[in-house]
């Protein structure tokens, strides 16, 4: 009688894949996970290698010391160098004063000049309008200004100062005889209305001769000052006007020329004269001789 052997069967697998296997077949299906891992991944351990070695301190230092050199090379040479400072549209007085202010010692590399720095010194001096300041051929550093016309002399509480046409300071006087040719304004406030001080003085050509200058009163109005002390007191409006009137009444009845102190024309209708006090005591002495008589 044959003996039957017992086999052993193994269960069958589950083909199925687990929870683990399935998320990460999930994820292995969207197209970024995917770039990451092929793309991204490399990239960054180059990345990371290459930092850590660049980041080295020694290798650090290295790389610092031949950029030096290299920045060092470009800047000695020739065409990068500046030799001389060329200054045009400004007077020698001027020169002078923006070669003060910028100093500079030559040869300079233009890498080192700070020309936004440079033109802001140059421009806060008071005779500049305009300055244009760069780096021209043949290293030369060419500064072009436009330099402010003074037309008017200030006497103010900080001394004698001459002004351009929109009051702007434009150098100190020692005294008001070294610009004789320019006309006089002073008082408070004056420098802030130096274009109708201008228009009156324009105005006034035909007396040009007997004006001494403008006085700025209570900061509102101007008085006119003629070489014989007469006034002639201007409204707060219309002071071309009032002053025209005048000089249509000096030019009929030479009126300046008599014994007359000041001409009041605050008032428009209302204009007063007052005369000296020799003028009205030669009068009284007239009245009583007549008197006498």
């Amino acid at each position: 009688m044959q003996q039957v052997i017992p086999q052993i069967v193994a269960p069958l697998r589950d083909p199925a894949p687990s929870r683990t296997a399935y998320r990460m077949q999930r994820l292995w299906l969207i197209p970024t996970v995917r770039r990451a891992l092929r793309v991204g991944l490399p990239t960054f351990l180059i990345i990371y290698l290459v930092a850590a070695y660049v980041l080295a301190p020694a290798r650090q230092q290295a790389l610092t010391d031949k950029l030096t050199e290299i920045r060092q090379s470009i800047e000695k040479r020739p065409e990068f160098t500046v030799n001389k400072m060329v200054i045009e549209g400004a007077s020698p007085t001027l020169s002078i004063a923006i070669q003060a202010a910028v100093p500079l010692q030559f040869p300079v590399t233009a890498f080192d000049l700070d020309l936004e720095g440079m033109r802001n010194t140059i421009a806060n001096i008071g005779a500049v309008k305009s300055v244009d300041i760069k780096v021209g051929n043949g290293g030369v550093l060419d500064v072009s200004i436009r330099e402010r016309e003074p037309v008017i002399v200030w006497r103010g509480p900080d001394g004698v100062k001459m002004l351009d046409e929109t009051g702007h300071v434009v150098a100190s006087l020692l005294a008001r005889g070294e610009r004789g040719d320019l006309p006089l304004i002073t008082g408070k406030g004056a420098n802030l209305a130096t274009k109708e001080a201008l228009t009156l003085i324009k105005a006034a050509a035909p007396i040009r001769n007997s004006l001494r200058g403008l006085v700025r009163v209570g900061e509102r109005r101007w008085d006119l000052v003629l070489d014989r002390g007469q006034r002639i007191l201007l409204p707060v409006s219309n002071p071309e006007r009032a002053l025209e009137r005048v000089i249509v009444l000096n030019s009929a009845q030479e009126m300046l020329a008599r014994d007359i102190v000041i001409v009041d024309m605050r008032i428009e209708k209302r204009p007063t004269l007052r005369v000296a006090s020799t003028a009205l005591e030669a009068l009284q002495r007239i009245k009583q001789e007549e008197l006498g008589d």
